[in-house]
């Protein structure tokens, strides 16, 4: 062993409390690689400096959860899509929102700003894409094609394709100076997740939830290369700067992928959970992640992972002789062609005079007072976005590499830190007023939060609810045993097994039954088998499907299924009270009318079986959605996605009250 102190190749950097409520999404600068933006459900987008505890400046004026962020290419202005529709461009500099525009008609799911001019796209679930000109406030052109949410957007280098990546499970390459399409890539069996273009070659990468990499020649319109063993979604791509290898972020790993041949260059486990961007500055990539309000940062030492060379590390499908890669500098394909006269980065928007950042419109006027940008941090504001002369100037002026803490005790396999406290490597908080003898995590938010638990478990939990992991280790006696026993290690995995092996077992039991009902045709009598076997989740399963189809609805099912909704509302699984949510909307919007109506004819001159027995029914669902409305008024309070789920369900049973 060589006496100097080794360091971690990967660990993680610092975990912060970004929203009063979950967040929704997040970006980072990939210029400084040290600006941090975060949406959440709370309809504000907060500005972080990586690695620092406090928020920078807090951006309000949408008015629904913030789904979608890009930061542009010189860090001075920033796009937040919102669940509405809604884009609003913020001026990071001067602390004020630039623009406002409307157009869509469903969630904003990808944005991104076109390299030189004054232009931004936006992709959303209604399916279009949209150019705007931010400096008229208005939309350029519209691109049709995808069938569904388009989940990501990128423009070239040389600014003159747009790429566009959606959930079906396309790729689209289109022209913006003749404003159709180019090109359709097929071959993803899954969403298409991300897509990126070398920053030198006529190359495009994209990553599915098909768990595949696919690497498109831009000049043949054909596949180059296709990496297909990964074992979870890709979650976010980069290429390195000199465009020598590509880095893929997955479920807790980071693979470094070559594509001509294709070849996983190296692999290194980083606990990082669903990672949802990456960044570089300094030979070191920046990765972060989300989990209910927490967003963590982690670090990757580039210096120490393999980028090139013949010798495969990691998952290589390989039975041909290995072509020695083409020389950084020199290249397959056509180099994109970068107007001379056009800087590097997009100049910011702010030409002759204050007035034309403003819209003419009384409209725009009225988003800048309901928008606004709350300063928090003052200091940390000043350094990263006074204005400055300097062209060159990226936040902060100077960054230093994040210094990486010592390995721990020698392991096998390059690994990032686990969640443990006594291993994360924590940004210290500034002193504390109120001295506290109880040692808190350095935890920074925007708002003040409480840290209790969470009344309702969220679905995208990555840990089992009521079990503890260190639970399932051996436990250490002293610091220097590093050894276990095979049998005692097997001992302590196997522990719980049988049991969640019975809980599994009876759990397909049950849904066998079900399906075994279902498979004759009749839904009443499925959906009374489910009730009847007095399990939830089943309940759940078995609307999960209903729900996607409206015609299975009739009004006796209606009766059986509102009672457990009423149950599922107020679970505190999180996936439970969406399905609740879900299927009570449905039949409030299919069933409310006519149960009305019904109530408020005037009674039938003779014997009418059929219409009594529609009384019936509709009399005894109206007893059910008068006790499932107070339940709802109870929730419409609720901050984030929950909250205003429960408010529309208000707003349409408010002819019950």
């Amino acid at each position: 062993m060589a006496a100097s102190v080794a360091t971690k190749t990967a660990w993680k950097l610092q975990e912060i409390i970004a929203h009063s409520s979950n967040v929704s999404s997040l970006v980072l600068g990939k210029s400084s690689g040290r600006l941090l933006a975060t949406g959440g459900d709370d309809c504000r987008v907060n500005i972080w400096s990586v690695n620092k505890p406090n928020c920078i400046m807090s951006l309000t004026g949408h008015t629904t959860p913030v789904e979608s962020l890009r930061i542009s290419a010189n860090e001075e202005l920033i796009l937040a899509g919102s669940q509405s529709g809604s884009i609003r461009i913020w001026d990071l500099e001067a602390a004020k929102i630039l623009r406002t525009l409307v157009g869509h008609k469903a969630n904003i799911c990808s944005l991104d700003f076109h390299p030189f001019g004054k232009f931004v796209a936006s992709g959303s679930l209604d399916t279009n894409i949209k150019l705007w000109d931010i400096r008229r406030k208005g939309c350029v052109f519209r691109y049709k094609g995808h069938t569904q949410a388009v989940k990501c957007l990128r423009f070239s280098p040389d600014g003159k394709w747009l790429a566009s990546a959606a959930d079906d499970h396309t790729v689209k390459l289109w022209d913006l100076v003749a404003g159709k399409l180019m090109f359709e890539f097929t071959g993803h069996t899954g969403p298409v997740n991300v897509v990126e273009f070398h920053p030198n070659e006529y190359l495009l990468a994209s990553g599915s939830s098909d768990r595949t990499v696919r690497f498109w020649d831009l000049e043949k319109f054909q596949v180059v290369s296709c990496i297909e063993e990964e074992a979870t979604p890709v979650r976010c791509v980069l290429f390195n700067p000199d465009g020598c290898c590509l880095y893929s972020g997955f479920q807790d790993s980071l693979r470094v992928y070559g594509w001509e041949p294709e070849r996983c260059f190296d692999v290194l486990l980083v606990n990082w959970g669903k990672v949802a961007d990456l960044s570089m500055c300094n030979n070191q990539l920046i990765g972060v992640s989300y989990a209910e309000c927490t967003v963590s940062s982690f670090v990757v030492d580039l210096s120490k992972v393999k980028k090139s060379g013949s010798v495969l590390h990691g998952l290589i499908r390989d039975d041909k002789p290995l072509i020695q890669p083409i020389p950084t500098g020199s290249s397959l394909r056509r180099i994109y062609d970068r107007p001379s006269t056009t800087c590097s980065k997009p100049q910011r928007v702010k030409h002759n005079s204050e007035s034309e950042r403003r819209s003419p419109s009384s409209e725009d006027d009225r988003d800048e007072r309901e928008s606004t940008a709350e300063i928090q941090n003052p200091e940390d504001y000043k350094e990263i976005f006074q204005p400055k002369n300097s062209i060159s100037r990226t936040p902060p002026h100077k960054t230093e590499p994040f210094p990486a803490p010592p390995e721990d005790e020698p392991l096998t396999v390059k690994e990032a830190t686990k969640p443990s406290q006594t291993v994360d490597i924590q940004t210290p908080l500034p002193k504390q007023e109120n001295p506290d003898p109880v040692q808190m995590p350095p935890i920074a938010s925007s708002t003040p939060v409480s840290r209790a638990e969470p009344s309702v478990i969220p679905a995208t939990r990555d840990q089992p609810i009521g079990l503890k992991a260190s639970d399932f280790l051996p436990a250490v006696k002293n610091q220097s045993q590093t050894e276990i026993v095979d049998e005692e290690a097997m001992s302590q995995i196997r522990k719980g097994h049988e049991t969640m092996c019975v809980v599994l077992t009876s759990r397909h039991k049950n849904l066998d039954t079900v399906r075994a009902v279902w498979s004759t045709g009749d839904i009443k009598t499925s959906v009374d088998s489910a009730v009847a076997i007095n399990d939830l989740s089943v309940v759940v399963d078995l609307l999960n499907i209903v729900n996607q189809k409206a015609s299975l609805w009739k009004l006796d099912l209606c009766t059986i299924i509102l009672p457990q909704i009423e149950k599922l509302l107020q679970s505190k699984y999180e996936s439970y009270v969406q399905t609740g949510c879900t299927s009570l909307k449905l039949i409030l919007q299919r069933f409310l009318p006519l149960i009305t109506d019904i109530l408020a004819a005037p009674p039938s001159v003779g014997v009418d079986i059929t219409r009594e027995e529609r009384l019936h029914k509709c009399k005894l669902c109206y007893k059910q959605l008068k006790n499932i409305s107070n339940i709802i008024k109870n929730k419409s309070g609720l901050s984030g996605r929950h909250g205003s789920a429960f408010r529309e369900l208000h707003l349409l049973m408010a002819v019950l009250e």
